[in-house]
């Protein structure tokens, strides 16, 4: 059962004059505190998020149990991920978390092709979606392939402070470090250096990002 109030906030967000009929009959929705898991790695797909508030972390695990973020899922968007998988009845390669309390609704996994055919916005939603999500893992590759990591570490910081519409950031070392799939180690070492050059100013857990940080950063 979906609130009438969720679905209204569904229709806002994904631009829809309504709500397919699949949806109402048989999606649920749930809460998620932050940090929970949603979504584990080898796990069946049984159902394809729908993010309506919060963000869910989409993140690739390699043998030797490091993370690399590959996307976030904000308010108004979903996983192509599971929308492919869920489909084709495949375990997902992928873990997904909450990154703050997180209301969703759920596609079951054996809906999703209803879904599609009922509502022709649906379908191109899930195209538009997977054009985006491509062109995000495009950039993710670029940078890890040609960018050295203070680079991208700069980025994502700039990246966060502009979502966030701060220039202070709550977050980890070992949390950038994970995001960028490098050592906590070498994040650390990094922020010292910008610290230095007065580019940020490091708390516990809280980076504030500086003027001259360079491009991108947020004045008040």
């Amino acid at each position: 059962m979906i609130a009438a109030q969720t679905l209204e906030d569904w229709k806002k967000l994904f631009e829809t004059s309504s709500v397919p009929a699949t949806i109402q009959q048989d999606g649920f929705s749930k809460t998620f505190p932050a940090g929970e898991v949603i979504l584990k790695e080898e796990s069946y797909i049984r159902a394809v998020p729908m993010v309506i508030t919060g963000v869910i972390q989409v993140l690739r695990t390699d043998d030797e149990g490091r993370e690399i973020l590959l996307y976030e899922i904000r308010p108004g968007e979903s996983c192509i991920m599971s929308f492919l998988g869920g489909l084709h009845h495949e375990t997902s390669k992928v873990r997904a978390v909450a990154v703050e309390d997180t209301e969703v609704i759920f596609i079951p996994a054996d809906k999703i092709s209803q879904v599609l055919k009922e509502s022709p916005q649906m379908l191109d939603y899930v195209f538009r979606l997977y054009h985006k999500r491509f062109e995000e893992l495009l950039e993710m590759v670029n940078a890890v392939a040609f960018k050295k990591v203070d680079e991208r570490l700069m980025a994502l910081l700039l990246k966060k402070a502009a979502q966030n519409q701060l220039n202070e950031i709550q977050i980890t070392h070992e949390k950038l470090a994970n995001e960028l799939g490098t050592a906590r180690v070498v994040v650390s070492r990094l922020l010292k250096q910008f610290e230095a050059a007065g580019k940020v100013a490091l708390g516990r857990n809280r980076i504030t990002v500086l003027k001259n940080a360079g491009p991108g950063w947020i004045s008040h």
